[in-house]
């Protein structure tokens, strides 16, 4: 049950039971890529936000699970910007049977009929980095649309003693998209971003930067070693 959101004439399109709501939009008619829309920030709304427990559960980046036991999922929380830093939709999607989280971010940029006369970066923060299926993916997404910029944050890396895995995550680089682990600074993000905060600051923990160091490591031995 993969959730998602979407921010469109001030109505917040969702599916399944978790997802993130805000009151922005676009004011006015049509499509984002077609120029005829206005996008009006608003004021955060606690509703289908991230639970916290949820996001420490799943964004954490302990190398073991932290008792009580439970399974570690891919979320992947996301955030498209112009280039004046302006954001124009965020959203957030889990896997879903036969049909990963980054696969359905695809699905919903596409979806959005972006000018490709203009520039947009997109921020990604994933607990999971991608598999090699969907590396191969988003290779060819951002390989069809030279005006994207994707940044991905990964807050674990996903079998990452794989060769098939490891070369995915070269792809990734070697396509122009930044693969990076996530740092107090994206956690704090995600957290403001996307999670019921209650306006509550986001507190780290134990380890977490030990931890966050040892992946960046570890990511960096792959992204240059030869394959």
């Amino acid at each position: 049950d993969g959730w998602e959101v979407a921010f469109r004439s001030g109505t917040v399109l969702k599916a399944g039971v978790l997802g993130v709501s805000m009151t922005e939009g676009w004011a006015g008619s049509g499509h984002p890529g077609q120029g005829a829309c206005v996008w009006t920030p608003g004021t955060r709304n606690t509703m289908n936000l991230l639970r916290e427990v949820l996001f420490k559960q799943q964004f954490g980046n302990q190398p073991r699970v932290p008792a009580p036991y439970y399974r570690r999922k891919t979320y992947l929380c996301y955030q498209l910007k112009q280039r004046n830093d302006l954001t124009l939709d965020r959203g957030c999607f889990r896997n879903k049977k036969q049909r990963h989280a980054e696969i359905r971010f695809i699905d919903k940029i596409n979806s959005l009929d972006l000018n490709p006369s203009q520039s947009y970066k997109i921020i990604c923060y994933i607990t999971w980095s991608p598999c090699p299926n969907c590396a191969n993916e988003l290779v060819n997404f951002i390989t069809r649309n030279n005006h994207l910029k994707l940044e991905i944050f990964a807050s674990r890396l996903y079998f990452h003693w794989i060769k098939s895995f490891k070369m995915g995550l070269q792809d990734l680089q070697n396509a122009g998209i930044s693969v990076a682990v996530m740092t107090h600074t994206e956690f704090e993000d995600c957290w403001e971003q996307f999670v019921d905060n209650q306006s509550r600051p986001f507190q780290p923990w134990d380890k977490l930067e030990q931890y966050s160091a040892s992946i960046r490591r570890r990511l960096q031995r792959i992204l240059t070693a030869p394959i």
